[in-house]
Formats: structure tokens, sequence, C-alpha cells
């Protein structure tokens, strides 16, 4: 076969361990996974009740154009439906916006350590990559603008950025964006958008009122508990999703990703409510970390990257031994840490407990 050579030598995602493999291998009846900055809540209650009256035939295909979750985001958002466009999560974007933009004529710039998704997607694309390190946890926003040629055709901005949950303040983003070419697409991806409780942070939605060559991304799988129905969209100019509409598959959201997100977007009191339980559960982390002298970065996500000063697969196997599933920092670009994700009080209580035995044992 004549496979892409780049796809030779690239690693596939590597999810989190699954509850059951590690019940299997440790032997254990109860296991509390907090690697993948899910909502320990759930999602709300009338996304389960909608669900569980649908009675559409499963052999029918979905609405190919989202109609009503484009309908209902549009309202929410106050944007037009001809603005948005929606995917099998905003990891599905990521590989729309690559497929459109990308090639080996082209370049496109990101920070390290961010998500792993948007090299991922240029390397198969056969895109010179161009990464710019974080410093102190952040974007440097003038090396990135630094980093720009005649070849660049996409920035991507992690907002708060994954791995580290830190973001990218308004008094920044604005003068940078506004010395980004107009012909380069600037993606915004803000997962956890929902998360974010800094002041200065800003309206993503209105600045693509301003800035033409900016996307802002969005998913469900974070607050709004539905990770296992992969729902994501963007929003943008019509010029940038017209443009986009063509590299997207047909049918790439499922009816009951669909109907599930048109109810979850209704019903912002469960958001307000997670979001609230998230920053009482990040208390109990400083806390911990403060008591034991541990750098950590403050966080405007469902998740904290815990410095340990070990190697980070050494705490992520004894806290997988005790029935923790949380993320070692060494494939996230940061070996001697862990990212854990804020799980509910009595998660958090566990799982602070065991990390506590780890570091009396060394």
């Amino acid at each position: 076969m004549r496979w892409k050579e780049q796809l030779l030598t690239l690693t596939p995602y590597q999810p989190g361990k699954s509850i059951e493999a590690v019940k299997k291998q440790f032997n254990l009846d109860h296991i509390v996974k907090l690697a993948s900055n899910e909502n320990p809540f759930g999602c709300s209650e009338h996304v389960l009740s909608a669900l569980q009256s649908y009675q559409t035939s499963l052999a029918l295909y979905p609405d190919g154009y989202a109609s009503h979750l484009r309908e209902t985001l549009s309202a929410f958002l106050q944007v037009d439906e001809d603005e948005i466009i929606l995917g099998n999560g905003s990891d599905n974007l990521i590989q729309i916006i690559s497929r459109a933009l990308l090639h080996p004529m082209a370049s496109t710039i990101m920070a390290t350590p961010t998500f792993s998704q948007y090299k991922h997607n240029a390397v198969i694309e056969g895109a010179i990559i161009k990464e710019i390190p974080l410093v102190n946890g952040d974007h440097n926003l003038d090396a990135m603008l630094e980093a720009i040629d005649e070849k660049t055709n996409i920035i991507w901005l992690c907002s708060p950025n994954n791995p580290t949950g830190t973001y990218i303040p308004k008094n920044k983003l604005i003068p940078f964006l506004e010395k980004v070419p107009s012909h380069i697409l600037v993606v915004l991806d803000e997962a956890y958008y929902e998360y974010v409780v800094a002041e200065d942070y800003y309206n993503a939605i209105s600045l693509t009122r301003k800035y033409e060559n900016l996307i802002v991304l969005r998913t469900f799988s974070k607050i709004y508990g539905l990770a296992a129905l992969r729902v994501g969209y963007g929003v943008a100019n019509r010029a940038i999703i017209k443009a986009l509409e063509p590299a997207r598959e047909p049918f790439n959201m499922n009816f009951l990703g669909q109907l599930a997100a048109s109810e979850a977007i209704k019903d912002q009191e469960f958001v307000e409510i997670c979001k609230e339980k998230n920053r009482q559960g990040l208390a109990q982390f400083y806390k911990f970390c403060e008591k034991h002298h541990l750098e950590f970065y403050p966080t405007q996500t469902n998740f904290i990257l815990i410095d340990f000063k070990v190697d980070g697969d050494e705490v992520f196997q004894y806290l997988q031994a005790r029935g923790y599933i949380v993320r070692s920092g060494k494939a996230l670009g940061f070996p001697t840490a862990v990212r854990i994700t804020v799980g509910s009080s009595e998660q958090n209580k566990g799982v602070l407990k065991a990390l506590s035995e780890f570091l009396e044992a060394n």
C-alpha cells in the first residue's frame, strides 16, 4: 500500500484507560475516572427525558443540516444560522479546518504544549508546523506573530489551554487579532468556555463580528456532559462557514446528539450549578497543593495540572492501583506532573487522600 508517509510514524490519539480495563487489571470493584475532563455530574435531566422519549426509527439518516439544533444555537448565541458549523465533537471541526486549509506548501502555528489534535491533523495534511513554547503556561502571542510567514494559513489558540488550564486575557487577545493578516484563519478553541470565571475574559462570539478571519470552536462534551454523543460547533462569519462546509462529511452528527444538544443548551441552570460545583472542587485542590507546597497552574477549566517533581507515570500508576484514573503529564508535555479532572466533592476527597499517601511514602 502507498500510504501517506506521515501516517507511518504518526501515533493514534491515546485516550485515557477505560474503567473496565483498570478494574480487571487491579481486581478492583470501584473506579473513579478523573482523566478525560468529563462532567462528574452527568448531563441535564431535560436531556435524559428527551432521549428516553425518542421514538424515531434508527434506520433513517439524521438531518444532515441539524436544523433544530442549528436554530436553537442560533437563538442562544444571537448569530445567524449560516454562521454556525456543526461537528461530531469539536475534534471533527479541527479535522475539517485542517482538511480545508492545510497542505504541504502551507504552514500552521500553535502553542506547545497544547491540545494534541492541532498538530496531529497538520501532520496528516503534510503541513509545515511551527510550535511556539508556552511561557509560564501561557501562549506566547508575540512569538506566534513573529512566526507568521507567507505560507501561514492557520493559527491555533486554545483558551483556556489544555493541559495547563490557563487562558488568554482580553487585553492580550485583541492586540493579537489586530496584527494577524486577514487571510490567515485564527481558530479560537473554547472547549472549556463555560467553566471560565476570569473577569478579563472576552466574548469570543462578539469578536467574530469584528474579525472576519476568526472562528470560535465549542463543545457539548465538557460542562454539558454529552461526551458520549460527540457534538461540537463553530461560529464564524458566513464566508468562512460557506468555505468550510464542503470539507464537512455528510451526516456528521447523529440524531441523538442533535436532540441531546438542543435540550442541553436550554438548561443553563444546570450549567451554572456545574460551574459553581467545579469552583468548589478546585478550591479543594488548591488547598491541597498549598499545604504540600506543590506547583500548579491556576485554572479556568474543570481540570488541574499539578507538578509532583517526580515521573508523572509514577503518580499515575500509584493512583490507578488505588482506583483513580488520572492523566500522566508525560504525554502532555509536562513529564513530572499529572492532570486531574475535578470530580464531585467525595471523588476529590478520595483522590487527594491517595495523593497525600503517595507524598508521605515518597
